[in-house]
């Protein structure tokens, strides 16, 4: 008797059904496994036969084969233990056949317990998709599972014992019930603790409000790290499409939080300026997400920007134009999204103190130069804004008066936001970062004083056309943040003053 259990596998964060065909035979005693299983897979001959043996069941001394259909497809992780255990039961003939709707997902541990897995997320959205009404999962990840929504009923496993109940009938399991936020959010840091440099500050509403990347170039202790932390503050609340997906590449990762599985706000990313590039990009023998999926929908924060391996940051600029990344080894080809906004933070030279009032500076021009050059033009082409923070004056630390809260300025990135998808609405288009040419072309045009304009700074600063459309972007952002309709000189002027990379030159 063959009997199949439905299951699923996961290749990025797009989920796919997997089947479990076992059958019990007459020969000598063997369990095997086929179906491109790998090592994690294979293992789960053991974990199943000591978690049958340990619950009271009795394993079947017979020639035992596990089908994982898609045959041609790898199989991976420990995900499978929990429908491999269910089929030989029910070949056994120690439970019924499971229903035809519901599918399995788990890790066994030797005593029968089930075990969480990374993965549930993408992995339950594939479920509801493919029309199944009933998903056991591990109790540790019940309640990210009832994220994907729908008609289908979640249940919570404990131990093999109580799933093996349910399905005879017997002590049913508790579906699991809709998780939801809880009413006491984190709070997150507020733009209210930066004093002074209200230059900077208009240049982190301006990257909000149209999704544009950011540079922050200063010396050590100007405040850089600080206004970064702050950009989720006053950006724009996730859409339930979003959060899912975020939340789905962190559930891939193994980040997902059991009591809190949905990302309610945007992702802050930081990783250190030694991480690899298969950190950054992702990669690895399991084809893990980095960090640039891990910020998708948020902020990726790259510190001591120059100080990042530099074929690091090459390997981010396809990224940062598709909104996804791709990574192809020899086990595989998977894509995750990376749509991101990239705020990266700077010294002027390698002490951190060139330009400072102190004079302090002990660098060359040379090593100067040799401290920018670590960065490639075409990624200084990538980012819109280029802002120097300066050192701030005793004075503005001394201030009474509270700054600006992150509050009224969300409230302003809401609003240009708001325009934003009015004009792009029934696109892909989600923000002016975002732009199409033809969309640049459609929204961005300019008068005749906007055009001279724009002709002396092409001259002036020596830009390129991807730098002249990102020009065009924020200006575009700028208007919106002012309710104009067009774009008008002073929003255009306001534009080229954050693309003057002399900053860069020392």
């Amino acid at each position: 008797m063959v009997v199949t259990v439905r299951s699923l596998g996961l290749s990025g964060i797009q989920g796919y059904e997997v089947s479990a065909e076992c059958f019990i035979s007459g020969g000598m005693p063997e369990f095997g496994i086929v179906g491109l299983p790998d090592a994690a897979v294979k293992e789960a001959r053991d974990r199943v036969r000591a978690a049958v043996k340990n619950c009271g069941a009795k394993f079947p001394v017979s020639r035992i084969t596990v089908n994982l259909a898609p045959a041609g497809t790898k199989k991976a992780g420990t995900v499978y233990d929990l429908p491999i255990i269910v089929g030989l039961l029910a070949a056994a003939g120690e439970l019924p056949p499971p229903p035809r709707d519901a599918a399995f997902i788990g890790e066994l541990s030797l005593t029968g317990a089930v075990r969480g897995i990374p993965g549930v997320l993408p992995m339950a959205l594939c479920a509801r998709a493919l029309g199944i009404r009933q998903l056991f999962v591990p109790r540790e990840n019940a309640a990210e599972a009832t994220l994907a929504g729908g008609d289908m009923t979640v249940f919570g496993v404990s131990h093999i014992a109580d799933l093996a109940a349910h399905l005879r009938g017997g002590a049913e399991l508790a579906p699991e019930p809709v998780w939801t936020p809880p009413d006491d959010e984190q709070e997150l840091p507020d733009l209210s603790d930066v004093v002074g440099q209200e230059q900077a500050k208009r240049a982190l509403e301006i990257a909000a409000a149209g999704g544009h990347n950011l540079l922050l170039l200063g010396s050590p202790g100007a405040g850089k790290s600080m206004l970064a932390k702050r950009l989720p503050s006053i950006l724009p609340d996730m859409t339930r499409a979003e959060a899912l997906e975020a939340s789905a590449v962190w559930s891939a990762a193994g980040l997902a939080d059991p009591k809190h599985p949905l990302l309610t706000h945007r992702p802050f990313r930081s990783p250190h300026h030694s991480a690899t590039t298969a950190a950054i990009i992702g990669g690895g023998q399991m084809l893990r997400p980095g960090e640039v999926a891990l910020a998708d929908h948020g902020v990726l924060f790259l510190d001591e920007f120059p100080e990042f391996r530099r074929d690091t940051l090459e390997a981010m600029r396809q990224p940062l134009e598709d909104g996804e990344v791709t990574i192809s080894r020899a086990a595989g080809t998977v894509r995750y999204p990376a749509r991101f906004q990239l705020i990266c933070a700077m010294n002027p030279c390698p002490c951190g103190w060139r330009g400072h009032p102190s004079g302090r500076c002990t660098c060359t021009d040379r090593t100067v130069e040799k401290y920018v050059e670590k960065i490639s033009g075409p990624m200084i082409d990538r980012i819109d804004l280029h802002i120097t923070v300066p050192s701030v004056e005793y004075e503005a630390i001394r201030r009474k008066t509270k700054a600006e809260p992150s509050s009224a300025v969300k409230a302003r990135v809401e609003a240009a936001r708001s325009r934003q998808r009015a004009r792009f609405s029934g696109t892909n288009v989600q923000c002016n970062a975002q732009m199409t040419t033809p969309q640049i072309a459609a929204y961005c045009r300019l008068d005749d004083a906007g055009d001279a304009l724009m002709r002396g700074a092409f001259e002036r600063l020596g830009l390129t056309a991807r730098s002249h459309d990102r020009i065009l972007r924020v200006a575009r952002t700028i208007a919106d943040l002012a309710g104009a309709e067009d774009i008008e000189a002073m929003h255009l002027a306001e534009a080229i003053q954050y693309r003057n990379t002399d900053i860069l030159k020392g």
